[in-house]
């Protein structure tokens, strides 16, 4: 039998438990945020979501939570009975404690296929019919990410600082972590000495804060506004380190290869890069375009684009500024007379496309799409969108950019079916 790691009360902000007891689950399936479901005998059949536990598995659960309306019951992990043959020693001591993991239990193939099923779920519940590749493993499992944002809570006087992230359940409450195996070695390198000053600051400081520790290919930082510059494949970018860029830098090219290749392919002449930030995708496709185009709304970010184009030579790349409502009234006359010659390649943040960008989209006309994706619900929202408006899917791939977590890229590619 094997114990099940140590888990927090219930955060303050939760409803308070209507039941308590201790029961065994048979785990069936992983639900959207990685938490075991299966049902226990001795709760009538309800529900149950226990997480760090996996499909096919036994376990002891303690019962925290009980909608008697919804039948369906939230309880931590007190033991696993019969464990799954996926299930692994977690690289971390810190895992079931910390929030920023949820399977470093699972083996990394079982990982992957979890991660190509919550797409396909997805876009299932979306109604649509797609076929998606197997999700892209990550060269490193361990050690891949280039950024941290570790904090504190409240500095109390009784107690002492904690500097790290967020319990697993709490919205507040800060576990304290000397090191992140998920961080490069050179990030974890520096971690003693932005932990040492992170303490030093916070001495009369009563309200929590938040700090950035970044490893580019220029080095490590701890300074929001400082420049970094990162190179993938045969692209040299410059940037604040505050700027967001995609965190692991092992899996970034073939994720980038893929986008430009995709968008090549579908016979595009020009390219539009939506949400172009300091250039990444703009930059990496210049060389299979005529005409390309970034526009994005921060103004730091297309000043570093600009900067970015010239630093590798690339005269035909230019950017715009304009927020997502106004992306394409922002490109020039000639581009959007070029529509049907050309790719858009849509980056989004989480949350997806809004309706007045995806209108726009659409009356744009272009003859192809790439999609960009961190978030499956909204990738699939807004391909239910884009798809009927007279679009097919070619592909939809997942890339695993972070592996022990419940989070997938995916990149999906559309092109207009009577472009013909």
């Amino acid at each position: 039998m094997l114990q099940g790691p140590r888990m927090p009360a219930p955060s303050v902000t939760e409803p308070a438990p209507v039941d308590v007891a201790q029961v065994d689950v048979e785990i069936d399936a992983l639900d959207d945020l990685g938490r075991g479901v299966g049902r226990a005998q001795a709760l009538d059949g309800f529900t149950v979501r226990v997480p760090f536990t996996l499909p096919g598995e036994r376990v002891q659960a303690r019962i925290w939570r009980r909608d008697d309306a919804g039948h369906e019951a939230h309880g931590d992990l007190l033991a696993v009975l019969a464990p799954s043959p996926a299930r692994v020693a977690p690289g971390c001591p810190l895992f079931g404690t910390c929030g920023g993991c949820q399977f470093q239990h699972a083996g990394y193939p079982a990982q992957l296929d979890w991660k190509t099923a919550l797409v396909r779920r997805h876009l299932h519940a979306a109604g649509l019919d797609l076929d998606v590749a197997a999700c892209a493993p990550s060269p490193r499992t361990y050690g891949y990410r280039s950024k941290i944002t570790p904090h504190h809570d409240r500095v109390h006087s009784t107690r002492p600082l904690t500097i790290g992230f967020l319990k697993v359940g709490r919205r507040h409450d800060v576990v304290d972590v000397e090191r992140c195996p998920l961080a490069t070695d050179g990030i974890n390198a520096a971690l003693p000495a932005l932990r040492a000053e992170i303490a030093a600051a916070a001495v009369g400081r009563r309200r929590g804060a938040s700090f950035l520790i970044r490893e580019a290919a220029s080095g490590v930082t701890t300074d929001p506004d400082a420049r970094v510059t990162e190179q993938v494949g045969a692209v040299s970018l410059e940037f604040f380190a505050r700027e967001f860029f995609q965190n692991n830098p092992f899996l970034l090219p073939r994720m980038v290869d893929f986008v430009v290749e995709s968008a090549a392919a579908t016979g595009a002449t020009r390219l539009v890069d939506t949400y172009s930030g300091s250039g990444l995708f703009a930059l990496a496709a210049a060389a299979r375009f005529q005409d390309v185009v970034g526009v994005e709304v921060s103004a730091g970010a297309v000043m570093a684009a600009r900067e970015n184009a010239a630093r590798n030579g690339l005269a035909h790349v230019r950017f715009v500024q304009a927020n997502a409502a106004g992306i394409f009234a922002a490109l020039a006359p000639e581009a959007t007379a070029a529509a049907a010659e050309t790719a858009v390649i849509v980056d989004p943040p989480r949350k997806g496309c809004d309706e007045a960008f995806v209108a726009q989209l659409l009356a744009f006309g272009p003859h192809a799409i790439v999609y960009v994706s961190c978030s499956p619900e909204s990738l699939a929202r807004d391909l239910a969108r884009l798809l009927p408006a007279g679009y097919a899917a070619t592909a939809v791939q997942p890339f695993d950019m972070f592996p022990q977590t419940r989070h997938v890229e995916c990149v999906a590619v559309l092109r207009r079916t009577n472009s013909e």
